[in-house]
């Protein structure tokens, strides 16, 4: 399976224990638990990892999605469990474009840094700003260039009634135009440069602590994912202790809907982590490339960047880098796989379904086929008449033959079906016992590296920072 490759690195992650003992400690004793109740404790621990992203929601005005009052309604049964997605749902919202833009979903109504002192404006609400200037900003870069086209075409044209030495009222009248025109242009410049330090002061003061947080969350929701991910490895890992006795009972509808359920729900997760780095990687990318020109689009020479456009570029890129590292590939196709487990049972299920269906419309035909024969009985006697006399039309033996060859088929179909219910009972397990492990192990490993190459990029930028706090305070 493609997830097993991504496996945990020695590493330790400073200040965050690669064990949980409290957490690991509430697995029971191998031998004490059932299908149902291992895969309760799974269905539990998603819930907690979806919580984990409450704080980075937060900082990025999602709007709440109340993961802690969903795990009291979950319902599980035999076959399957309500896995939560939402774990991995960053950028699943049709109205999230990127990993930062949500252009229709309600800010919360609390203050997304305030408990830092960082600030209360929300990095969706500070990103829609910087958007408005922008848009301001290009409107006036081109209102300016627009008059300075105009000044260069006036210039001209005075310059040319001067060598003419044309009329002076002509004369005159092109040279107020050409005042006028310098005029324009050095409001022009003062409004660029007025809305250049508007941008500027957002990315500062603003987007830049934001940065630092959302970096931070991003490390510190990792770290909780990876903690419930890895009581998770060791709860699947108990399904080798199950019962493996076949068990002869019949697969009813509510485990079919329940494992129909839990295919969908496997199906959300893989898209919802699918949506989650494609929306986080186009955020970063075109967050580095916004800076990337807004800092050095007229000059291109590191040495001309302040200390304030280093420190947010610098952090950009390292994040842009590290999420780049990240091996999202193999963990999305180990969930992949795992899909494809439980279709492979979904489909069995279907097959149990199918030849129940053949052994009952048999068992049905061949009792309406004994109450016609019952009826011929009674009206021509066992046999209508003599063996030695019997012809090959006799009614009586011709819907015996047939009650019999009904029976004989009827008999084969419950045969077929109750292995059919063998097979189910088995593959069901099998397939667990064999997928889950496995997928387990690698999301395990994917968040451990998701939470090592946040806590680097954090650590970076507050090196960086401490720098430039001691060179600021140098004489």
């Amino acid at each position: 399976m493609a997830a097993a490759s991504v496996t945990a690195p020695p590493s330790v992650v400073s200040g965050f224990s690669k064990e949980t003992p409290s957490e690991l400690a509430m697995v029971v004793s191998r031998n004490g638990k059932d299908l149902v109740e291992v895969i309760k404790e799974l269905d539990d621990y998603f819930l907690k990892a979806a919580d984990a992203g409450s704080h980075v929601s937060l900082l990025l005005e999602v709007p709440s999605s109340g993961f802690s009052d969903r795990s009291k309604a979950c319902k599980v049964h035999s076959y399957g469990w309500s896995l939560s997605p939402s774990s991995w749902a960053w950028g699943s919202s049709p109205k999230l474009n990127g990993f930062g833009k949500l252009a229709e979903a309600t800010p919360v109504s609390v203050g997304a840094f305030g408990a830092n002192g960082v600030g209360t404006v929300g990095h969706c609400s500070t990103v829609e700003r910087l958007y408005a200037w922008e848009k301001k900003l290009y409107q006036e870069v081109k209102n300016a260039k627009t008059i300075k086209m105009e000044h260069e075409k006036k210039l001209a044209l005075l310059r040319k009634v001067e060598l003419k030495r044309a009329d002076y009222v002509k004369t005159e009248k092109t040279r107020k135009e050409v005042e006028k025109l310098e005029s324009q242009m050095m409001v022009a410049s003062q409004a660029i440069d007025s809305t250049s330090a508007e941008i500027n002061k957002l990315r500062e003061v603003e987007l830049y602590p934001q940065l630092i947080e959302l970096v931070k969350g991003l490390m510190c929701m990792w770290r909780s994912m990876y903690e419930c991910h890895q009581v998770q490895r060791h709860i699947v890992q108990q399904l080798e202790y199950l019962n493996t006795i076949p068990s002869n009972n019949p697969t009813s509808e509510i485990h079919r809907q329940s494992t129909l359920q839990l295919e969908l729900e496997v199906q959300q997760w893989h898209q919802s982590f699918c949506n989650l780095f494609k929306a986080h990687r186009d955020y970063i990318q075109s967050l580095t490339g916004w800076l990337r020109l807004s800092l050095f689009q007229f000059s291109k020479n590191p040495l001309s960047r302040t200390p304030e456009e280093s420190k947010i570029y610098t952090l950009c890129e390292e994040w842009h880098l590290a999420v780049d590292r990240i091996p999202d590939t193999a963990a999305s196709e180990g969930i992949k796989s795992l899909l494809t487990v439980i279709h492979a049972i979904v489909v069995q299920q279907a097959e149990e379904h199918k030849q129940k269906k053949k052994s009952d419309s048999a068992f049905k035909e061949l009792e309406k086929k004994v109450v016609q024969l019952r009826s011929l009985e009674c009206k021509y006697g066992p046999y209508s008449m003599p063996e030695s006399l019997r012809s090959n039309k006799d009614p009586v033996t011709e819907k015996r033959a047939k009650v019999e060859g009904l029976r004989a088929k009827a008999e084969e179909e419950k045969s077929k079906y109750e292995k059919s219910v063998s097979v189910t009972r088995a593959m069901t397990l099998n397939n667990l016992q064999m997928g889950c492990p496995q997928v387990f192990q690698g999301i395990v490993g994917f968040s451990s590296v998701c939470m090592e190459v946040f806590e680097s990029v954090y650590n970076k930028a507050k090196v960086a920072e401490q720098e430039h706090d001691v060179k600021r305070i140098l004489p």
